[in-house]
């Protein structure tokens, strides 16, 4: 399969919603990568299962807090130099990239990579969603170690890595990310084909880009689509799509600490004024709950879309007075693993419960 120019509208539209408010804001790097694929061509998206075993496959990205990509914005070589840096440092050659996350920005910058360089994309990646750290990607779950890795930042610097495992690979790479002004590309987590099909998320690219062409044919409210969501996430590595709350936003408040954008947002339901949403915001909406019943949580998918015309939103784009629906999906099962919610459950984000399915919480 091959990923056109026409393909990327739906593909961003469909990353968006899937990155749960993180991921990056895509409208710079959708313009880039539409310039890359008239430039060089289309990309070829590859199933994992069909990659050589011994293929090299890097992951690649942007990494900091999201607000900052909306005034410190990627060019066209940024991440085609990222790529060719990592290739400089460790002396090998790629055959295929793999994006960290199902971002809105995260799964445009690596078929951008793909196509300057006239490699493949995989089709799939690191979370199924988007997640803000690096232990918490399927790669580092199954072990793959996150090193040789590079940073490039916006002034061209380089920035190499070798770190005896994915915590350690965390926190330096946070710690650059804060002194270049927020916001890095990166090459990371070098790993063969073979290990690569025990990792990745697969799929979610291609779903993604069915998923935006859902979106765009949508013609009313959040809704209105419920029924059609439901039925393609039904049958999709995700299962189950909720509608939680339709609302205004009543108030929005974020910082950017330590390299994230951090906050919380909440949400005044229309059909009952008395009833109010939280969200709280780790890059990506982590939480949804209503006084103290949690609605959804993390490892599970919370999306925040335009009422009206059912666009999803970004957390740094959430603004007082917006109209909006919140939807949950159900996260992919490797996330539901005992070795995964190790990483990603509620309580690694200082959330002081367990982590319960979407399908299992009362509506």
């Amino acid at each position: 399969m091959k990923i056109s120019v026409q393909q990327l509208d739906d593909l961003a539209l469909g990353a968006v919603f899937l990155a749960t408010g993180g991921g990056g804001d895509p409208y710079v790097p959708l313009q880039l990568a539409k310039q890359a694929l008239r430039t060089y061509g289309d990309v070829t998206l590859l199933n994992p299962e069909n990659l050589q075993d011994d293929a090299r496959v890097i992951t690649l990205g942007g990494v900091g807090a999201p607000t900052v990509s909306l005034e410190l914005l990627p060019s066209l070589t940024e991440a085609s130099a990222t790529l060719q840096a990592w290739q400089k440092h460790t002396g090998e050659t790629v055959d295929a990239v793999a994006a960290f996350e199902i971002g809105g920005a995260n799964s445009l910058l690596p078929l951008i990579a793909a196509a300057t360089s006239g490699t493949a994309i995989v089709d799939g990646d690191g979370m199924g969603r988007a997640l803000p750290e690096a232990q918490m990607m399927s790669y580092a779950i199954e072990g793959v170690s996150p090193s040789p890795a590079v940073a490039y930042d916006y002034q061209g610097n380089v920035t190499s890595f070798s770190t005896k495992d994915t915590a350690t690979y965390e926190r330096h790479i946070r710690a650059l990310t804060v002194a270049s002004g927020g916001m890095l590309t990166t090459a990371e987590h070098p790993m063969t084909g073979k290990q690569l099909k025990r990792a990745i998320i697969p799929g979610t690219l291609s779903f993604a880009i069915q998923l935006g062409q859902l979106l765009k044919q949508h013609k009313g409210n959040a809704e209105q689509i419920l029924p059609a969501l439901q039925e393609l996430f039904e049958t999709s590595l995700y299962g189950t799509c909720r509608l939680l709350s339709c609302g205004k936003i009543i108030d929005k408040s974020t910082q950017i600490v330590g390299g994230y954008d951090l906050g919380q947002a909440s949400i005044m339901d229309f059909s009952d004024t008395n009833r109010e949403i939280k969200i709280s915001i780790k890059n990506e909406y982590l939480l949804a709950r209503e006084g103290d019943k949690v609605l959804a949580s993390v490892p599970d998918l919370i999306v925040i879309v335009d009422y009206e015309t059912v666009q999803p939103i970004n957390a740094e784009r959430l603004r007082y007075g917006q109209r909006v629906a919140v939807f949950a999906v159900a996260c992919p099962a490797f996330f539901r693993s005992e070795k995964a919610l190790a990483a990603v459950s509620p309580r690694c984000f200082g959330f002081d419960f367990d982590y319960v399915p979407l399908e299992e919480i009362p509506t």
